[in-house]
């Protein structure tokens, strides 16, 4: 795996001229903070193309269309909420709001939207402190276990939410637990950088009614 690179993602079959220019800079930038900043280990960032690129870059291809607006939580250096910036960049329309509490994190990805021109806003607000507010997306990579997960995501979810979320190995045990606490529909994709991982594109998202005793 360690072997794919800049030119294997430049041949993805969506990835564009501009969408990889919008990549390549956010890596250098990656390179260049995180001599400062613990963003990401360094063995991860030397397989930044496919274990950061290509696994927050296959997100974008199961957002809505439309003027979408998009929750990305916990967002570390990016993953994957950057990387469906860039794809809301590349459609014209939707805003994400990137929600990072680490400050110099949340510095870092300030600075990749305003070098890359992207329709984004970040927080340092923690999740849980955020007003409830329904969006069309909610997205996460290593953020939580899936039934701590939806309980973040319930304040932002409507109707018509979709959640999108990167997951390894453990993604069918991650689901039969939040089933004791919620219902939901999923669809399960092979995910593109990691054999072993899933997206999970998660919609109809209820809690379960506790009887009074």
């Amino acid at each position: 795996m360690s072997s794919y690179s800049r030119d294997d993602f430049a041949g993805e079959h969506d990835v564009t001229p501009e969408v990889l220019a919008d990549f390549e800079a956010w890596h250098q930038l990656l390179l260049k903070w995180n001599k400062a900043v613990n963003l990401v280990s360094p063995s991860a960032l030397g397989e930044f193309w496919r274990r950061h690129a290509l696994d927050s870059w296959q997100v974008a291809a199961h957002l809505p269309r439309g003027d979408i607006n998009i929750i990305d939580l916990g967002s570390g250096a990016g993953f994957p909420g950057i990387a469906v910036a860039i794809e809301l960049k590349r459609r014209g329309q939707g805003r994400a709001t990137l929600v990072e509490s680490a400050g110099k994190k949340a510095n870092f990805l300030k600075r990749v939207a305003r070098d890359l021109n992207l329709p984004v806003a970040v927080t340092t607000e923690r999740a849980e402190a955020l007003p409830a507010q329904i969006h069309d997306v909610v997205s996460a990579r290593a953020f939580a276990p899936l039934p701590r997960l939806l309980a973040y995501a319930e304040p932002f979810w409507g109707p018509r939410t979709r959640g999108l979320f990167l997951k390894g190995a453990g993604v069918e045990a991650e689901i039969e637990d939040a089933r004791a606490d919620w219902d939901f529909s999923t669809e399960n994709y092979a995910s593109r950088s990691d054999e072993s991982g899933k997206l999970l594109a998660i919609t109809g998202l209820t809690r379960h009614k506790r009887g009074v005793e």
